[in-house]
C-alpha cells in the first residue's frame, strides 16, 4: 500500500463509481471491498494504472468540488479524445482540459505536449499556445501546436 491514497467519498455512489472508472481506463482493477449495513458495499479499494483509490459511501453531506481534481496524462489526442468522450457521459464540460464527471468529481484530460508548449523559453510561442487552450474544452493537440507555431 502507497503512503498516500487518493480516498473519494461519495453520498451513495461509492461502487458505481469504482466500476465506471474502471470501465473507462484499461489498467485497472478492484482490490477489495468491505459491506456496510444491509450487504451494500460501504467502501471499495481499486487500482488505476497502478495507484490505488479508496472509495467511500459517505451519505449526502459529502461533496466533491473543483478545489481538487485528477489530472489524465495522454500521449496522443486519440486518448484524449476517448478520456474526454466517457468522463463527461452524464458530467459536465470545463475549460482547458477540464470536466466534472457524473459523480461530481473534477478532472483534467491533458496531452503530455502541453508542458512543453506552455513551457517554451520564446514567450510568444508560450503565449499563443496559452490563449489557444483558453478558448478550448476538451484540449485539441493540432490546434495547441498551430497556435504554438504562430499558424
Amino acid at each position: 500500500m502507497p503512503k498516500i491514497t487518493t480516498f473519494l467519498t461519495y453520498d451513495n455512489q461509492a461502487e458505481a463509481a469504482a466500476r465506471h472508472y474502471l470501465s473507462i481506463f484499461e489498467d485497472g482493477k478492484i482490490v477489495s471491498s468491505i459491506p456496510g449495513p444491509g450487504g451494500a458495499v460501504l467502501s471499495v479499494t481499486f487500482e488505476l494504472f497502478g495507484q490505488t483509490f479508496i472509495a467511500l459511501n459517505g451519505g449526502p453531506t459529502f461533496t466533491f468540488s473543483q478545489g481538487i481534481s485528477l489530472f489524465v496524462h495522454c500521449d496522443t489526442q486519440a486518448e484524449v479524445d476517448r478520456y474526454w468522450s466517457k468522463l463527461t457521459e452524464g458530467g459536465k464540460e470545463g475549460q482547458c482540459g477540464w470536466l466534472v464527471d457524473k459523480f461530481g468529481v473534477s478532472w483534467q484530460v491533458v496531452p503530455n505536449v502541453l508542458g512543453e508548449l506552455l513551457g517554451d523559453k520564446d514567450p510568444a510561442k508560450a503565449g499563443r499556445a496559452v490563449q489557444a487552450m483558453m478558448k478550448m474544452k476538451k484540449l485539441d493537440i493540432a490546434a495547441l501546436k498551430r497556435a504554438h507555431e504562430g499558424s
